[in-house]
């Protein structure tokens, strides 16, 4: 069995040196997840910035196309996500025989989802049409999502077969295929988008066809790699099938559904502040959305510490090794505090400086340099949250932490968010900042309730 990446702990460490073998671990798993979470969310940079340069109406469509497609796909990618402490633990527990079988019943759960996807993004109008979008725009939406949902299989069978590679520890495999989606996805928006090689100029409607076919080679070159390499020939992918097995796939739900909800709660709720906050002006929502995708490119690296922490917890767990899960978990507190407030030092001195980076205009620099300084304080809890809920995956303990998120998030931040933004009952209306002050606390509570869950939780034996 290859310990590599995964190595079994030596206990006879000091503490101290204990902890910093975990942390280095912690960084060979989670480098390659931070480099694979970058190459993706340059795909809808790229989109973007291509899908602009065509017109403003493919902007807005592709915009709209993406926030349509992107709530349900991270629900589908978080129930795929329970793959990874599953199979991470039968590695740890050297039960080998048992990680096959758990992959296809992944598989099959992937591909009911992409029919789900499917059907619900190739039926939009009703959506479309309460929008109220001027015809053309949402005639370039609906082909983009039309085009978009012929890769949305291979795009779900990518989700999947992740649980099995960085289930293994192998964290570079994803990594490296999500490069080459971005790198593939790049040259064939040029070509769709602007009719290049002979084709039509197909405007936003050629972002949905390059994304499909760019998940459509990487998923294939997956494939081809996961049967031919040395490392993963041994489990037979394809030899090995599995037929449908009803409790293997209720034990993936079961752990999988509270995370993918847990996932498209956080996401619509960005969606709903964003909506809120529209009639305040093009200003504040420009300021807003610059803070939020700065928070959100700051957020890589604790998630991706996250992710790997997941993978580890859960294969101590599964190697019969408690104590230095619990070592593990409770010390990436400390590491992942750190990052936090390295990040948020650096976002108080270098405010001015980012806004400038994203405009030029001074009205929205001022807006967002103010929601900088709320998102300094908004990421140290972000991170803290993170880091606990992804210990508690780690253990298999996802159906609490989802209510807790619940409560934090639609109980606590958002309404206090919304009081503080347009009311004067608790202080003078903050505009914008409320909401960050709202979700603030919001990720305080979870942050706190999280932690008492983590640090009070006995994992049951399986």
């Amino acid at each position: 069995m290859d310990e590599t990446h995964q190595p079994l702990p030596e206990v006879r460490q000091p503490l101290v040196q204990r902890t910093l073998t975990e942390w280095r671990t912690l960084a060979v798993l989670g480098g390659p997840i931070l480099i694979a979470q970058v190459a993706q969310m340059a795909n809808g940079v790229i989109d973007t910035v291509m899908a602009g340069h065509a017109s403003a109406e493919d902007l807005a469509a592709v915009g709209i196309g993406s926030s349509l497609w992107m709530p349900v796909f991270l629900f589908f990618m978080g129930l795929l996500g329970a793959l990874q402490p599953i199979i991470s633990g039968y590695n740890g527990a050297r039960t080998t025989e048992k990680i096959m079988p758990a992959t296809w019943q992944g598989l099959y759960i992937a591909a009911g989802g992409s029919v789900i996807m499917i059907l619900l993004l190739t039926n939009v109008h009703p959506v479309l049409d309460a929008l109220n979008l001027e015809l053309n725009t949402a005639r370039i939406t609906q082909g983009y999502l039309d085009a978009f949902a012929w890769g949305i299989p291979a795009m779900l069978l990518i989700m999947a077969l992740r649980g099995l590679t960085d289930g293994l520890g192998h964290t570079r495999v994803i990594m490296a295929f999500s490069v080459l989606g971005t790198l593939i996805n790049l040259p064939l928006n040029y070509i769709f988008i602007y009719g290049k090689l002979g084709l039509p100029a197909m405007g936003g409607i050629g972002c949905g066809w390059a994304t499909s076919i760019s998940n459509g080679v990487a998923a294939l070159a997956l494939l081809i790699y996961l049967n031919r390499s040395a490392v993963y020939r041994r489990f037979h992918l394809l030899a090995d099938w599995a037929k449908p097995d009803a409790a293997g796939i209720r034990y993936i739900l079961r752990l999988g559904v509270p995370i993918g909800f847990t996932i498209f709660v956080e996401a619509s709720m960005f969606s709903v502040i964003a909506l809120f906050l529209a009639p305040l002006g093009p200003v504040i929502v420009a300021g807003h959305q610059i803070a939020l995708n700065v928070v959100s490119l700051v957020f890589m690296l604790p998630l991706s510490i996250g992710m790997a922490l997941t993978l580890r917890v859960s294969f101590l767990v599964g190697a019969k090794a408690p104590d230095t899960a619990r070592l593990i978990a409770r010390s990436s507190l400390i590491l992942a505090s750190a990052v936090a407030l390295v990040f948020a030092v650096l976002l108080f001195v270098f405010a001015e400086g980012i806004a400038a980076l994203y405009t030029g205009e001074q009205d929205v620099q001022a807006v967002t340099v103010t929601l900088l300084v709320y998102a300094a304080f908004f990421q140290i809890a972000d991170v803290i949250q993170v880091t606990c809920i992804s210990a508690l995956r780690g253990y298999k303990d996802t159906s609490i932490p989802m209510v807790i998120m619940l409560f934090s998030f639609w109980g606590v931040g958002l309404p206090l968010g919304w009081v503080l933004t347009f009311t004067d009952w608790l202080l003078p209306a903050m505009g914008a900042a409320g909401f960050w002050v709202g979700l603030t606390c919001g990720l305080a509570s979870a942050s706190i309730l999280l932690g008492l869950r983590l640090f009070l939780y006995s994992p049951k034996p399986e």
